[in-house]
């Protein structure tokens, strides 16, 4: 359900085509919503068939720009202001460090040491992406920005947990062989 509202909020900005909608998903919310191609342009048909979109111009080889409707900018405004976002309630990474000691500690360690580098090899992805885009003061440009900090913030926390749950192992024999 929320991919039908990430794209209404980037239509919201501006007109844009399939295309560049799969790009700007690339560049800006791919950190906290991934979608693909086929997934864009199916719920893309469905924003369309219900009137939340409309197709405004076509170009060759099918291309299609859409515009958000006043039903659809209604309906993003619905659910910014009236859903609450729903928790997160499972979480595998974290799921795994709980049954951790029945491998060996190396283990332990590795997978430790593997979420620490995949943290700092995704806030450095962040901070690159940062440098690319051309920030501004529209809406979707300083929000984008808090939202790619919380983004940066969180690749830190990670990677500092990781680093500090090392320090905590210490020395034992398996209990498993």
């Amino acid at each position: 359900m929320s991919l039908r509202y990430a794209l209404l909020g980037l239509l919201s900005d501006r007109p844009a085509s399939g295309y560049d909608l799969l790009r700007r998903f690339k560049e800006s919310l791919a950190n906290v919503w991934p979608a693909t191609q086929s997934q864009i342009y199916t719920e893309l048909t469905k924003l369309a068939d219900t009137g939340l979109i409309a197709v405004t111009d076509e170009g060759p080889r099918g291309r299609k720009e859409y515009t958000i409707t006043d039903a659809g900018l209604d309906d993003l405004r619905t659910w910014l202001t009236t859903t609450k976002p729903k928790r997160v309630a499972r979480n595998e990474m974290l799921l795994r460090v709980f049954f951790l000691g029945v491998d060996s500690q190396e283990h332990a360690r590795q997978y430790l040491r593997d979420v620490e580098d995949r943290s700092l090899k995704a806030h450095g992805e962040l901070a690159a992406l940062k440098t690319t885009i051309d920030w501004d003061d529209t809406d979707l440009s300083v929000y984008g920005r808090i939202a790619m900090e919380w983004g940066e913030r969180f690749h830190t926390m990670n990677r500092e947990w990781a680093e500090w749950a090392q320090t905590q192992l210490t020395p034992r024999a398996s209990r498993r062989t």
